[in-house]
């Protein structure tokens, strides 16, 4: 027996502020059934005994330590740059002012 009526698919439109034509509602109530018919079936053998999963293969994290590593001198940072002051890049204002 059908879970998902027509009734309940213009209602689920109200809710959502989403405006539905009758084929809308029509289509959609098939598509909605569908959907739960297809849950219900999981629902029927995810017993206790399965593990709940979000993806079929394990993952495992591969993050290296997190070390201070050799950091550059403020002249190697700076010596590429197209304009440099006061040991800081330089740009134009994007607010059209000086700051």
């Amino acid at each position: 027996m059908s879970e998902i009526t027509p009734d309940l698919v213009r209602h689920l439109g109200v809710l959502a502020r989403i405006q539905l034509s009758d084929e809308e509602v029509e289509r959609l109530t098939g598509q909605l059934d569908v959907i739960v018919d297809n849950i219900a079936k999981v629902s029927q053998v995810a017993t206790p005994d399965v593990p709940a999963t979000s993806h079929p293969i394990p993952l495992e994290n591969v993050f290296r330590p997190d070390t201070v590593g050799d950091m550059l001198t403020l002249e190697q940072v700076l010596q590429n740059a197209p304009d440099a002051a006061d040991g800081r890049f330089r740009v134009t204002a994007i607010l059209g002012e000086e700051q």
